[in-house]
């Protein structure tokens, strides 16, 4: 099968089908992450993007609360259109982690 026939069908999918099928992805890869680390004693060691101290739940929150891709990119200099793009994926594939994340430093 090819991607071209196969794109209807994935964008026929209900949002929770395509999370699932992120994952499956991701999974399949050999480093499904990169651009993205986890460091012991780094931001509590949460998901970040690699080489830089920004959480991925803290872009994910400014999201949540209207604030524009472009901003995040005025706002991050260091970061590109490629570390939020991974930063959405990583998202939708571990959206406990990401909730739990803002619930805890939201307190």
């Amino acid at each position: 099968m090819t991607l071209q026939k196969l794109e209807p069908e994935l964008l026929a999918l209900t949002p929770n089908e395509k999370a699932q099928a992120i994952q499956i992805l991701a999974q399949s890869l050999g480093n499904p992450w990169r651009g993205i680390e986890k460091t012991p004693g780094v931001c509590g060691g949460d998901a970040c993007i690699s080489g830089t101290r920004i959480p991925i739940w803290v872009l994910v929150n400014a999201r949540n609360l209207g604030i524009s891709e472009a901003q995040l990119l005025k706002d991050y200099p260091t970061l590109s259109a490629t570390d939020l793009a991974n930063a959405w994926v990583y998202a939708t594939v571990y959206p406990e982690e990401i909730t739990t994340a803002i619930r805890e430093n939201e307190e």
